[in-house]
């Protein structure tokens, strides 16, 4: 019996990373979409909101979390990014100096702009990045004393992206908050010397459910984002060609991690049932004729998100499209939405 529990866990937590990697082109996915659409200074201004605005919802929350909130605001900040980011999969190095400078480092390959997706991400983009988030701890925990100072970025063709937190005698203005040191370069990473998770009370389960939400964040954040910043019609636009073309490139790899196949309205209908479950949302399908209805009763994803506008469900359309064209040609799949946005949604399928 634990054989066979422990096999129903490990292909739950490979659907759950399965999904994440959905998450986690879509996010990168935008980012390349909005660079290309838009530009490298509206990209930028995007890229800047998300990382502030999470920064702002999950820094000093996350340090509590951590059992990181005690330690000094700079050694605080690296470990944060540390061991937040490596829950998440993405490649990070710590290395502490003193209390008052610590490094982190993301070496390659850069988990946001995966595999070629980094040939498009201009260097403001992920400058911008820092501005939302690395700049602005100091403010966060209350020390206008502690900045970053970024000595590479890989998106620039340097191996990686890294600097140190530092704390200085005197409070910064806005603009010395981040700054440059391209002359300067990071000490070598030693894994011994490393912080670790307390294994307590962070069991495997928990860290895979994690590294799952940690992709879907970015989207959770990035969707209500667009919308702020462009407005509903050209934020709509842009979430749902986003979602249709992230959709058709992965359904295939999607599909074998949930147990589906290709096929037409039905295959597809069971594989969105089988995504809705996987994301942890409520759904109900039903059949009349050769068209299947399934009744999404919840988007956990969006359900705490205080400026949630109708626009963002146009991820979710553009999304299903692409998916459905990755199961099958000419699969249709309309969004009755119900009033006032919120769920429950009506997907017809066929």
């Amino acid at each position: 019996m634990t054989s066979e529990n422990d096999s129903m866990q490990s292909a739950l937590w490979a659907k759950w990373r399965s999904v994440a990697d959905l998450y986690h082109a879509l996010f990168t996915g935008l980012a390349l979409t909005v660079v290309t659409r838009r530009g490298t200074r509206e990209a930028a201004e995007f890229m800047f909101r998300v990382f502030r605005r999470q920064q702002q919802e999950r820094f000093l929350q996350g340090l509590k979390k951590l059992g990181i909130d005690h330690l000094p605001p700079a050694v605080a900040a690296a470990q944060y990014h540390y061991l937040s980011n490596w829950i998440g999969g993405v490649h990070v190095e710590y290395m502490y100096e003193n209390d008052r400078k610590a490094w982190i480092r993301y070496p390659p390959p850069r988990w946001a702009w995966k595999g070629t997706a980094i040939c498009g991400i201009p260097g403001e983009v992920s400058q911008a990045m820092l501005r939302g988030w690395h700049a602005n701890n100091g403010v966060a925990l209350g020390n206008l004393k502690l900045g970053f100072v970024c000595t590479k970025q890989s998106v620039d063709g340097q191996d990686g992206l890294e600097g140190y937190y530092y704390e200085y005698d005197h409070p910064l203005e806005l603009d010395a908050r981040l700054v440059f040191a391209r002359h300067l370069e990071a000490p070598l990473f030693d894994l011994k010397t490393a912080p670790a998770l307390p294994v307590d009370s962070w069991p495997k389960p928990r860290l895979e459910k994690a590294y799952r939400n940690y992709a879907m964040e970015y989207v959770k954040t990035a969707a209500p984002v667009l919308v702020q910043l462009f407005g509903p019609e050209d934020a709509g636009y842009l979430l749902h060609i986003t979602g249709k073309l992230i959709g058709m490139q992965y359904f295939d790899e999607l599909a074998q991690a949930l147990g589906q196949t290709r096929g037409g309205a039905k295959e597809f209908a069971s594989f969105l049932a089988a995504l809705f479950e996987t994301q942890d949302d409520a759904a109900e399908i039903s059949q009349s004729g050769g068209v299947f209805e399934i009744r999404q009763q919840s988007w956990r994803l969006m359900a705490d998100v205080a400026d949630f506008h109708p626009a963002c469900t146009r991820v979710l359309e553009g999304l299903f499209e692409g998916l459905a064209s990755g199961c099958g040609r000419h699969i249709p799949v309309r969004l009755r939405q119900a009033k006032g946005s919120r769920p429950p949604y009506i997907w017809e399928i066929g």
